[in-house]
């Protein structure tokens, strides 16, 4: 991006404001600075609106669908649009469901407890733990990574021809990595499922917050999402799609809300007779703030408009990548390759450094928050590393020498919110440390990487 054009993007959409933007943390150097929170794709601060939203509510907080009060049936009234809120977001398909869970991982694992009986399963290596894990019941086929979009939609392709065509199957994909933050060909994965008859639901953790998301464009059956990844930590998420898988299962979880009649048998048992909408899948007493934070959140990032924040957003990433890039002894990771299109989550490792020793010391000696490990992405963070899985370092001394493989990797992650400063410093950061060296001694506690006192 040239510079008259990032200073256009720059005037256009500075970062929008979010909660914590003016914390200070101490430095062990002596001092204090603003926090840098370049950790997004674990948990993105609050959006203020949201925030704001939230507790202009909370006075009228109230019991959702079984209440005759004023506060009551405001609070059903906030629920509900907020569900129409968020399909409008997803431009769900009108016949469709959306069902508020607690997360991402929380809406896959009640998909794979609606599966069809002898459902087969497809899901790549590379997928988060989320959407990697929860399908123990189902036949499931892992399909090695990729290295190019084109490969992945191949090997999707061979797996689904090689299946029993007359069976039930389902496709499970990302939409951009948590690790590298790539983009996947999703559109031309639903395609292939489609082709050989199978469905396809959307892993959009990492991509909602970042990018438009069209349930329709994409033609995928399913999307799900965590509101804390989406500028809206309130312990909600979403998964929406076709109805007909969930409206035949058993409710996720027993319980009020769920069930439309519940009689008393002769024998001494009770039948029930459930929901076929969303509240099947919805007992107990809901999430409202949470639903209603993510809609918030979809209101927030529409009216800004999401062409700007993406412009602003590969800025950003520019910045970063350029900036690693200069340091011979950072490797980014990458499956797809250096132009693959992404958002801003950008993983690597230094050559001769402990990844938990140098995420602590960025933390420690410059008040920047990014993440160390496997990302809950072991098999692909592996896979990127060559690293053997038996093997683990320590933060006290470099997990490598100068040239071997690493253990384990740093990533930083950024969105709408991150101010250009942030990024700067980051990189400057880097920059320092590795031709510098750390300016404390480090110590391993609890598993953990920390200043020594």
């Amino acid at each position: 991006m040239s510079v008259s054009t990032a200073a256009v993007v720059q005037t256009v959409c500075p970062p929008l404001p979010v909660l914590g933007r003016d914390v200070t943390v101490p430095l062990v150097t002596g001092g204090e600075v603003t926090y840098a929170a370049l950790d997004y794709a674990a948990s993105a601060p609050a959006l203020q609106r949201v925030w704001d939203d939230v507790a202009a509510y909370a006075p009228y907080y109230g019991s959702v669908h079984r209440g005759a009060g004023y506060l009551s049936q405001l609070s059903t009234d906030l629920f509900e649009n907020a569900r129409r809120t968020v399909e409008e977001f997803l431009d769900c398909r009108p016949d469709g469901q959306l069902i508020f869970t607690r997360s991402t991982t929380d809406s896959l694992n009640l998909l794979a407890a609606a599966l069809p009986a002898d459902c087969q399963v497809f899901v790549f290596e590379t997928e988060h733990h989320a959407s990697l894990l929860p399908w123990k019941d189902a036949q499931v086929t892992y399909l090695n990574a990729p290295r190019t979009p084109r490969q992945a939609v191949e090997t999707l392709e061979r797996a689904l021809a090689a299946r029993d065509p007359q069976g039930p199957a389902l496709v499970c994909v990302t939409g951009a990595s948590n690790v590298t933050g790539e983009l996947w060909p999703v559109r031309e994965l639903a395609a292939a499922a489609h082709a050989h008859g199978a469905r396809i639901v959307l892993d959009a953790a990492q991509l909602a917050p970042h990018h438009p998301v069209s349930v329709q464009d994409l033609d995928v059956d399913w999307i799900a999402f965590s509101g804390h990844k989406l500028y809206a930590p309130f312990g909600s998420g979403v998964l929406a799609g076709r109805a007909d898988w969930l409206q035949a299962a058993d409710p996720y979880l027993a319980g009020g809300g769920a069930s439309r009649k519940v009689t008393r048998r002769e024998d001494g048992g009770v039948d029930v007779e459930w929901h076929d909408s969303a509240a099947r899948h919805e007992a107990g007493s809901p999430n409202v703030i949470g639903a209603y934070s993510i809609a918030s959140a979809c209101k927030a990032l529409t009216e800004a408009g999401f062409e700007t924040l993406v412009a602003r957003e590969q800025h950003l990433i520019a910045e970063v990548r350029a900036g690693l890039a200069a340091i011979p002894q950072v490797k980014v990771l990458s499956l797809f390759g250096d132009d693959a299109p992404r958002v801003g989550v950008i993983s690597f490792v230094v050559d001769g450094w402990n990844s938990s020793h140098f995420a602590a010391a960025l933390s420690a000696e410059y008040g920047i928050g990014v993440r160390d490990g496997l990302f809950c992405a072991h098999p692909l963070v592996r896979t990127l590393l060559g690293s053997d899985p038996q093997t683990q370092g320590e933060c006290g001394a470099p997990e490598a020498a100068p040239g071997e493989k690493s253990l384990n990797a740093i990533r930083v992650s950024f969105g709408a919110g991150t101010p250009d400063e942030h990024v700067e410093r980051f990189v400057t950061a880097v920059r320092e440390l590795v031709t510098d060296g750390a300016k404390w001694n480090y110590r391993t506690q609890d598993g953990r990487c920390v200043p020594a006192v």
